[in-house]
């Protein structure tokens, strides 16, 4: 038996990093991709002068994170920061788990100064400029997650619990997509991109091909991975609702956004309910998938006139899965009305989204399945994969 758990809510992680915009903003991007929701962004370098940064321990005890990654420099760099980091997040009252990710060459002594704080170190997520590295310290939030959270919790009276459960909904599922992204590639010669509209939030995970002209700082601060995931805690369909049809000018929904909220198992009981629902879908999904996609816009630079590109680009993408109670249960057609508009630019703003994608619903959330059978039952993950997008 295999599993996958939400943990009581959702894996909660802190990132204490160096600089904003470089190593915290990397860390940030490596606990997304760990099925982390992230819930507090602390840059301890890189404020100048004598400035001091603020102390951690305000930050996480308003944050409550379950886990804190602990990122900074590059490797053979300064050590200082990363080392003083270690120091400040041991003295700040946090007693939970520590993933440290940051310069090697400061790796031993961070564990020092973190004492009997539970803790592990794993390779830096930004090993030289221009590299993002999110592998390592991905494995290890998966095992603290595994130790601490679901071993640590009681979320269940059985032992045997943390040997069913397998890492983060979100994490298994990101490595689902890894599976599927390599079968579409081989059936169909482009990308792929899962829409996973929730009720709190609306999550979108991509695996595209970096164009390797993109791929480094010169391109973005932080290197993109072909892997992505993003999660939208303002769009979704439930405890949400509100933010989502304010987000899309749906002023008339803004009542029956506000009656969601409040019961958030609450179901249509006929076409109407059922069109508002859809409504406030293909806003989550349509608003969602644009900041993850992000634009290419034409901007005047010292060198004349340059293309801007923020995000993911999507517009390879050949096939769009889509996930949620809203698109598995509802009436004929919702996925392709509500996952059409959402990867339609109507206005040519310059969104990276798709161009040429097929639609599809994973209707018996198989992209779990393929991340939970993906390491020792290759073949079975592969099989699935073209249930799930046949060709």
């Amino acid at each position: 038996m295999r599993a996958c758990s939400s943990a009581g809510g959702g894996l909660r992680i802190a990132v204490v990093g160096n600089e904003e915009l470089v190593t915290a903003e990397a860390g940030r991007r490596v606990a997304l991709s760990s099925g982390g929701k992230v819930v507090a962004v602390a840059a301890r370098g890189g404020a100048g002068g004598d400035q001091e940064p603020p102390p951690l321990g305000p930050l996480l005890a308003d944050a409550r994170p379950d886990l804190v990654l602990l990122t900074g420099g590059t490797d053979g760099g300064d050590t200082g920061v990363l080392v003083q980091a270690a120091h400040d997040l041991a003295a700040s009252g946090w007693r939970g788990p520590v993933v440290v990710a940051g310069n090697a060459d400061a790796a031993a002594e961070a564990s020092g100064a973190l004492g009997d704080l539970p803790h592990s170190t794993a390779p830096n997520v930004v090993p030289r400029i221009g590299v993002l590295a999110p592998e390592g310290a991905r494995a290890a939030i998966r095992e603290a997650f595994l130790a601490h959270v679901i071993g640590g919790k009681g979320l269940s009276a059985r032992a045997d619990l943390t040997t069913l459960v397998r890492g983060a909904t979100p994490d298994v599922v990101l490595t689902g997509v890894e599976v599927l992204a390599a079968h579409v590639h081989a059936t169909r010669g482009g990308d792929l991109a899962v829409v996973d509209v929730g009720g709190a939030t609306t999550d979108v995970y991509s695996a595209t091909r970096v164009d390797p002209e993109q791929d480094g700082l010169a391109g973005e601060v932080v290197a993109p991975t072909g892997l992505t995931r993003t999660v939208e805690g303002d769009l979704g369909m439930r405890w949400s609702a509100p933010s989502t049809v304010a987000t899309a000018g749906l002023d008339d929904l803004l009542d029956a956004a506000a009656a969601r909220a409040l019961d958030p198992a609450w179901l249509p009981a006929d076409e109407t309910d059922g069109d508002v629902d859809e409504a406030i879908a293909r806003a989550a999904a349509t608003h969602a998938l644009r900041r993850h996609a992000g634009r290419a816009r034409v901007v005047l630079g010292p060198d004349g006139r340059v293309v801007e590109r923020t995000g993911t680009d999507l517009r390879e993408v050949v096939l769009v899965v889509g996930s949620g109670g809203v698109l598995r249960h509802g009436p004929a057609g919702v996925a392709d009305r509500v996952l059409g508009a959402a990867t339609t630019d109507p206005d040519d703003e310059g969104w990276q989204l798709p161009e040429r994608a097929d639609v599809v619903v994973d209707t018996a959330y198989l992209l779990v399945a393929l991340g939970l059978l993906a390491d020792d039952h290759a073949g079975a993950a592969r099989t699935l994969a073209g249930v799930l997008a046949p060709t």
